[in-house]
């Protein structure tokens, strides 16, 4: 069946999800491979110290992108999209969507990326016995508890930016499990964790709020439920000129890193995947539960509800591109034309015959706050030892080094700490699309075999729209990690790079060095303010997305 074909006859799937610098949007076919697709480039704000987005954005965003995926239909294919076969929402995790009976918005929507739920992620992991992280939604709607926000007793529902899309387009108050159990821990049963449910009821009661957690909370389901269909007035959120056509089914809307997740074919246990763009985290299947709770991990579920530990860092790739985009400025002066693609290839090549543990140079990549170490906030940060040689190489080493150096912290306390072992990770993202460089120095940070392929061109994006695919079409009984295995990445190439000791060692040094000096980092929060007229410390690129060495 050709494409053309399989877009006239419904026999599609299309996947919408809303990264943190862009909103993407892809039509897949029968054989799961990309037909169309469309995305728009947005970025969040800081506002009074909180990173946020518009609901205006959201909608004005993927209808930029639904659009741009039809011309491409028209374009590629010569037929004009009016439906799709099925239908699904990916979105940033975590994160504070508050409405109230009205469905009005009660605060500007909180990301994943504010660290101001200190107080609340640290009396909530004592509470229940498990490590509650700060980008949570329980933690924000916590925190907003203690601190009194009047907000807070007028909350009929609470949600993440993919549930709440979703709502729109289906009324349907509906949330995959991977994505709730980055809202509030899940129970053994599949469902939120009952007496902790209670107990946060309790919590809450002695701060002076009345509530009911559990009614606030979307309907939890799992990879290949029905979870609504297309509504008239959600097609028009998608499509305002009204060619998109109501009816469509939706599958349980999902996070990014369950969608990663997928993309990767990493759901089933000893596999795992690392995703890097404005953040970088690592999702690790498990074999069996955690001997300890550990600050570090995160306990999270695939979209089809098996445990998850969940290393992530809110630091990814953002301060690579910013000094990617310095030196094509730098290019630019000198009259030298040089697209990203070459920008980037020539600057991570180059970090190939850079010293092996960066020679003394150091680099901190936090745009904003770390939990992992620490820190509520960020300050970007190049220094180097006086006798540390200052090539090109041994500097972008350091910062490849530096975007996964927290990442290693954590991968620490699982391999280490918890001797959880892993046939291969699978890396995805834009910093690993330049052969052997980022892949390598992975593998030597998490000493693991680290797979790259072209399976997750088109990221989580068209890991919903496979997740829409089987929920629309999967045989009874048939698991998501047999679907994935039989129907979609069947004959998939795959290149491995295995951990070579060299660049192992020199992780290793490095690693020393980066620790011993987190004092710095801190000293430059403590005393380099960020001035009233910034609004946004985010480059408008994402390696995630952009780079396309």
């Amino acid at each position: 069946m050709d494409g053309g074909t399989a877009i006239t006859s419904g026999r599609t799937a299309l996947g919408i999800e809303f990264g943190s610098t862009r909103i993407k949007a892809v039509l897949i076919g029968p054989d799961h491979a990309p037909l169309a697709v469309g995305s728009h480039d947005w970025e969040n704000q800081l506002v009074d110290r909180l990173w946020t987005y518009s609901l205006e954005d959201v909608w004005s965003g993927v209808q930029e992108s639904v659009a741009a995926l039809t011309e491409d239909v028209r374009r590629r294919h010569g037929v004009e999209l009016a439906g799709v076969g099925a239908l699904g929402v990916s979105a940033m995790m975590h994160g504070y969507l508050a409405f109230d009976a009205d469905g009005e918005l009660l605060a500007p929507f909180r990301t994943w990326r504010n660290t101001n739920t200190g107080r609340a992620a640290e009396r909530l992991s004592a509470e229940f016995g498990c490590n509650i992280p700060h980008r949570w939604s329980v933690a924000h709607l916590y925190q907003a508890v203690l601190d009194r926000e009047e907000h807070v007793g007028r909350v009929d529902h609470l949600t993440t930016l993919a549930g709440y899309v979703h709502w729109q387009l289906t009324g349907e108050k509906v949330l995959g499990v991977g994505d709730a159990s980055g809202i509030f821990p899940i129970g053994a049963d599949g469902g939120y964790d009952a007496t902790m449910l209670a107990r946060f009821d309790q919590l809450a009661a002695e701060a002076g709020v009345e509530l009911t957690l559990a009614e606030l909370l979307p309907t939890i389901a799992v990879a290949g439920q029905p979870a609504g269909t297309l509504t008239e007035a959600g097609a028009r959120l998608l499509d305002p000129t009204g060619a998109l056509r109501p009816g469509v089914p939706l599958c349980p809307p999902e996070g990014d890193a369950g969608t990663g997740m997928v993309a990767t074919n990493s759901v089933a246990p000893r596999t795992g995947n690392v995703s890097a763009g404005t953040s970088v985290f690592a999702m690790v299947v498990l074999e069996r539960e955690l001997a300890e709770v550990h600050r570090e991990l995160d306990l999270v579920t695939t979209p089809a509800g098996d445990p998850v530990a969940m290393v992530h860092c809110n630091n990814g790739a953002s301060e690579l591109n910013a000094w990617a985009g310095l030196f094509a400025e730098f290019a630019r002066a000198l009259g030298a034309e040089a697209d990203a693609a070459q920008v980037f290839e020539t600057l991570f090549a180059a970090a190939l015959s850079g010293a092996s543990d960066c020679g003394g140079m150091l680099a901190y990549n936090y745009l904003s706050g770390e939990p992992i170490t620490e820190f509520e906030e960020g300050r970007p940060l190049f220094l180097r030892s006086p006798d540390s040689p200052l090539d090109l190489g041994t500097f972008m080493r350091t910062h490849l080094f530096s975007s996964l150096a927290t990442l290693r912290i954590g991968m620490d306390v699982l391999q280490k700490s918890e001797g959880v072992r892993l046939d291969r990770m699978f890396a995805h993202g834009g910093m690993f699309k330049t052969e052997g460089v980022a892949q390598r120095f992975l593998a030597a940070a998490i000493d693991t075999p680290v797979a790259v392929g072209d399976v997750a061109a088109e990221g989580g994006a068209w890991g919903i729209a496979v997740l829409a695919a089987f929920a629309a079409g999967r045989a009874p009984e048939q698991s998501l990690p047999e679907y994935l295995d039989t129907e979609v990445f069947a004959g998939a190439s795959l290149t491995t790079a295995e951990p070579d000791p060299a660049d192992v060692a020199g992780f290793d040094a490095f690693m020393v060095r980066y620790v011993a000096a987190l004092p710095v980092e801190r000293a430059a929060v403590d005393h380099v303010a960020v001035g009233d007229r910034q609004t946004d410390l985010t480059p408008s690129a994402d390696t995630t997305e952009e780079q396309p060495a």
